[in-house]
């Protein structure tokens, strides 16, 4: 993974970007400070959604008694990545894995609190005992298994999106010299930095990158012109592309695939196992693929089996 600008005319702005504006007020735009928390259930739909699901005793019986000792999991999250998870116009926390989170949490019979953080904050705060969980569109990948578990739930790639026509001819063979917007501590950073490097060696103009503290930001620095470009988790970038009303498009074909994953502090007893069985369970019975049909995530990225710290 993988969020606010000013525009003069406030009515203009598409319904994610005012999402982000509640979303980057709360967390104090810089990351800095306490976010505002959000408890599950998150909405009337996504109560739905996992009203049909039961307690496993097996599972729920691994999850360590400090973390079940007051009846819920902490997750921290950063709640500007739409669909995944995001603010809606009422305020409330909700989105992919908002929904996702509840079924779990109620598999193992607990309930859930959702806690808004800065997105390159929540794994040191995973470690550090602030959350007992992260479920906010985190890839699976060598350096962050390093520090803290992670349960594969599903697949998704980079995307490139532009505004509608691509006036600057951008693609992703040659992003040299353009102006590129990533979100701070997603995958995409990393990549925009080694795809600079090639243009450099190649003795091109490197890229321009803007990083800002909520994908929603990123969202708004390209319609509003202050980038030509960005790169960000594919399904994040198929729902800008549908919430602006035509005003960005996506380039190429998504790449870099590779799982997401639950966070979870290393080595914590059988928590691992309990969380990978309840997303197994939810795969089994249909859960999962109702709550991805809700979102529109594509089928694509969905995952049969679950694993714990596959290998990336």
């Amino acid at each position: 993974m993988a969020r606010p600008t000013h525009l003069k005319a406030f009515a203009l702005l598409p319904a994610f970007a005012l999402v982000g504006m509640s979303v980057a007020c709360g967390a104090g735009g810089s990351g800095a400070g306490e976010a505002p928390k959000s408890s599950a259930p998150a909405g009337t739909s996504a109560a739905a959604d996992a009203g049909t699901v039961t307690k496993d005793d097996k599972l729920a019986a691994l999850v360590p008694d400090d973390i079940k000792k007051d009846g819920k999991i902490l997750v921290g999250q950063d709640q500007s990545y739409p669909p995944n998870e995001f603010v809606d116009d009422k305020g409330v926390v909700t989105g992919f894995d908002v929904d996702f989170g509840t079924a779990i949490a109620k598999k193992l019979g607990l309930d859930i609190t959702f806690e808004n953080a800065a997105f390159d904050g929540i794994i040191p705060g995973i470690g550090a005992g602030k959350y007992e969980l992260a479920l906010s569109s985190f890839s699976i990948n060598a350096k962050r298994l390093e520090t803290v578990d992670m349960v594969s739930y599903y697949k998704a790639g980079t995307s490139l999106a532009v505004l509608k026509g691509n006036p600057d001819k951008l693609n992703l063979d040659d992003l040299c010299g353009k102006k590129i917007a990533v979100q701070k501590g997603t995958v995409q950073v990393d990549d925009l930095d080694a795809r600079s490097k090639k243009c450099t060696e190649a003795g091109k103009p490197a890229i321009e990158p803007t990083q800002l503290q909520a994908q929603t930001d990123v969202n708004l620095a390209l319609t509003s012109k202050k980038v030509q470009g960005e790169l960000a988790d594919s399904p994040v970038i198929d729902y800008a592309v549908k919430q602006t009303n035509g005003q960005l498009e996506a380039v190429g074909a998504p790449y870099d695939t590779a799982p997401y994953g639950i966070v979870l502090k290393k080595a914590n007893g059988d928590y691992a196992k309990a969380v990978q069985g309840a997303v197994q369970a939810l795969i089994d019975d249909g859960t999962y693929k109702k709550i991805l049909d809700k979102w529109g995530l594509s089928q694509a990225g969905a995952v049969t089996k679950s694993e714990i710290n596959p290998a990336s």
